[in-house]
């Protein structure tokens, strides 16, 4: 690999002229930068970052740890991060978690070993330590989507009370009264504000508070499946459910279809209703869901607001200012082709 030396030879100018122009100084004069930069172009010249960061104590690279890098959701939230880092002329490294608190803690070892600007993090769960560490040793951090208690770090994150409101207030106007819930983990702060805002609602709008409609995954496809027929397996008949992520949404379907398709409930219950029939709401929409039969309606969780918000809020405290802790509004996709109160579900008010 050229180095600055080399340029320096070719272009017939002295080791510090080199420098100065391929630093962008307009200390030089236009001949001298005319022949460096031939000179660095002939020679496939590539600045050395760690170098130039070591003068600078800037790298202009920011790290991204996300949750699961195969969730739709983040990966739309790095794609978003990353342009929008681009934009402002940072370069993002893209870590993934794996929602494992051990992948996490290697890799936010990784990122504290590395000359990076700023870390973005969806924090897997509740251990304030290591981030505590990070940002006590000079680390801008921010959060995006999740956040952990006891730290006072920038937050961007989704309305989750709002989005859970919006998706309970439509099945109750559309009849459904036994609405099952199938949350997140409940040491992620998402899994805990989906749930607590489920209960909340359930209560306000009257709807069944029967304690077996009520389970939890981990915010992937199995723990869907797993979760949806503890509920069916518990006796409970739910007309209608509340999944608290798209892959547990996938996994929610699965169950049903299993189910139906066997004829029997898990236990070997016969379901009051069919279950085909369950109608499912998601929180997060996914693209397949316009494409099944019946269409999946769905709260829609902006994670591309949520990847430039971040990448923005981890500007500003890079340079210095204050970043902002924002919610991003959510939006209820309604798949249903039908008005409100059409759905005849079982348990129906008069």
């Amino acid at each position: 690999m050229a180095t600055i030396k080399d340029v320096a030879a070719l272009a017939g100018v002295s080791l510090g002229t080199a420098s100065r122009v391929l630093s962008g100084s307009s200390q030089t004069s236009p001949g001298s930068r005319a022949r460096v930069t031939a000179a660095a172009k002939e020679l496939n010249y590539i600045a050395n970052g760690p170098a130039r960061s070591l003068r600078r104590s800037r790298t202009d690279v920011l790290g991204l740890l996300v949750s699961d890098i195969r969730n739709p959701f983040f990966s739309e939230l790095a794609h978003a991060a990353e342009r929008e880092a681009q934009r402002r002329g940072y370069t993002v490294l893209l870590a993934n978690a794996d929602e494992d608190a051990g992948q996490e803690a290697a890799y936010l070892r990784t990122f504290a070993s590395q000359r990076i600007d700023g870390l973005l993090i969806a924090p897997q769960g509740s251990d304030v330590t290591p981030l505590r560490a990070l940002r006590d040793g000079g680390l801008p951090l921010v959060f995006v989507d999740r956040s952990v208690d006891g730290l006072d770090v920038p937050t961007i994150g989704t309305d989750n009370e709002d989005g859970v409101r919006r998706a309970l207030t439509w099945l109750h106007a559309r009849g459904h009264r036994e609405v099952a819930f199938v949350g997140g983990p409940p040491e992620v702060s998402t899994g805990r504000e989906r749930r607590a805002a489920f209960l909340r609602f359930r209560d306000e709008l009257g709807l069944s508070a029967d304690p077996r409609l009520v389970a939890h995954g981990d915010f992937r496809a199995e723990s869907g499946v797993e979760a949806m027929r503890a509920v069916l397996a518990s006796g409970a008949r739910p007309t209608a459910v509340l999944s608290a992520d798209g892959l547990m949404t996938l996994g929610v379907a699965r169950a049903l279809r299993e189910v139906s398709a066997g004829g029997t409930a898990p236990g070997g219950a016969g379901a009051a209703e069919p279950l085909e029939a369950v109608e499912i709401v998601s929180f997060d929409d996914l693209d397949w869901f316009s494409l099944v039969s019946p269409p999946i309606s769905a709260v829609r969780n902006d994670a591309t607001a949520i990847g430039r918000l971040g990448v923005a809020a981890l500007v500003d405290v890079i340079e210095g200012r204050p970043g902002a802790s924002h919610r991003v509004a959510t939006s209820f996709v309604d798949r249903s082709g039908e008005p409100a109160g059409s759905a005849g579900a079982a348990g129906a008010d008069a």
